[in-house]
């Protein structure tokens, strides 16, 4: 018998795939909004996050499928469209995530020492598209060599990261004591909310874990524990390292937000003389994160691709469902999408654009179980607080967004309206093609009249 996957399994693939490139992509976004506060941000998002977890837990286990969100809407709903159209802004996010981990492995790979441009073109771009299409051609040589290279990619990089949290508290209150801020003054403002919204996208990598449950021992019971203990560690990892780099790099996250993370270990290993091997430490280990959150997520996300295409909720020309594994189209189609959407978008409009897929689906998923609060494994308290939580996400966001920051504000408006338009599209084409078959019969028939 093949091993199955149990409770240690599945708390290090949920805590890889929150810790695997959020921390690195989303922190300066968040601390540019909320400063010393920024602690408070992820644990906001990470309490909704957690509410979210409950709902999913119970309905998987007042379901007979074993699926993730579009199962659970189209089992507790029967609506196929609205499974569907879930189901497409689920995988809106996962490309946002995606372009959203390759900018941050290109900004990070600058910091090791690589010119911002050659020959006239910045090289950043170029640096998050070629990442981008170097996995989707590991994808397509298939899953065993993704997995080795995958395990290579997380070896130690929660060690790395908990080293540097840990390691600048110490310093800051032993070594070379100074006072640590916790942005007090801002603690009761919307800022940390807002922040928190934005940073959303750092606590959804959890719930991959619902499209993996075959290969689970008891997998509504495991899946259960298990995001009860990733979300909780996730936020007390973002936490220590949110602390650190906004008390030991405030400089680093004015003049380049967001690398300023590898700025924080240059002062603690600077008092051994050792303040560059912090920097190259930190970017390599955001290199080595930033690759594996876009390995795993483009293998999982290519996966309920090609569920979705035979479930008839995508165009066949999104995958090819007739072939075992992974589709090499559904591979080369997300690859595409997200390598334009990382080569010329903003991190801000990156991040907020996939924190908004998230928050709208967890927030889905929360109402869907709040309206089963009578049923034994649902909470409704917890349920209600994913509910809330979004409804107040989703509305701060984008006026933080219009006020602030208007730019970021008009892309992230004509991403979701994009994607909106192209899920109506979709699945309303038949009423819209038995529309222009009448119009095209009323005017044919007009015609012959005359």
């Amino acid at each position: 018998m093949s091993h199955r996957l149990g409770l240690v399994e599945c708390v290090s693939i949920a805590l890889g795939g929150m810790i695997g490139g959020g921390i690195f992509a989303v922190l300066g976004v968040v601390a540019g909004i909320t400063g010393p506060a920024t602690w408070l941000a992820f644990v906001l998002a990470g309490v909704v996050a957690l509410c979210a977890g409950h709902s999913y837990t119970a309905l998987n286990r007042l379901s007979d499928e074993r699926g993730g969100s579009v199962s659970f809407v189209q089992h507790f709903t029967g609506n196929t469209t609205a499974a569907g159209m879930l189901g497409w802004t689920l995988l809106f996010g996962y490309v946002g995530s995606m372009a959203m981990y390759a900018f941050a492995f290109g900004q990070f790979a600058l910091r090791l020492g690589l010119p911002e441009a050659a020959f006239g073109v910045p090289l950043r771009p170029l640096l998050s598209v070629t990442v981008v299409g170097t996995f989707v051609g590991l994808n397509l040589l298939g899953s065993r060599a993704t997995g080795t290279i995958e395990n290579l990619l997380v070896g130690g990089k929660v060690g790395i990261l908990l080293a540097l949290g840990v390691g600048g508290v110490v310093y800051a209150t032993a070594i070379e004591p100074r006072p640590i801020s916790f942005g007090d003054g801002s603690l009761l403002t919307t800022g940390p909310v807002v922040a928190a919204a934005i940073s959303f996208v750092a606590f959804q990598g959890w719930q991959l874990l619902f499209y993996d449950q075959p290969s689970i021992e008891d997998p509504a019971e495991t899946i259960r524990r298990a995001v009860y203990v990733a979300i909780p560690a996730a936020v007390g990892v973002y936490v220590l390292v949110a602390v650190t780099t906004t008390n030991l790099a405030s400089e680093a996250l004015q003049s380049h937000p967001h690398t300023a993370l590898a700025s924080a270990a240059e002062p603690m290993l600077g008092a051994v003389g050792y303040a560059s091997v912090g920097v190259t430490a930190v970017a390599v280990a955001a290199l080595f994160s930033t690759g594996s959150a876009i390995n795993a997520t483009l293998f999982s996300s290519a996966h309920f691709a090609s569920g979705m295409v035979s479930s008839n909720l995508l165009p066949d020309r999104v995958a090819d469902d007739s072939v075992e594994g992974v589709s090499a189209r559904s591979l080369l189609v997300l690859g595409g999408v997200t390598a334009v959407l990382t080569g010329f978008g903003s991190l801000d409009a990156i991040t907020s654009f996939a924190s908004l897929s998230f928050i709208v689906v967890f927030g889905v998923m929360s109402s869907i179980a709040f309206r089963h609060r009578d049923s034994d494994p649902v909470v409704g308290s917890v349920a209600l607080g994913g509910v809330v939580g979004t409804a107040a996400f989703f509305p701060l966001m984008f006026s933080h967004l219009y006020r602030n920051e208007p730019e970021t504000f008009l892309a992230v408006v004509a991403l979701a309206v994009c994607a909106l338009v192209a899920e109506l599209l979709y699945f309303e084409r038949e009423s819209l093609q038995a529309e222009i078959e009448a119009f095209e019969a009323d005017l044919e028939a007009a015609f012959t009249d005359d």
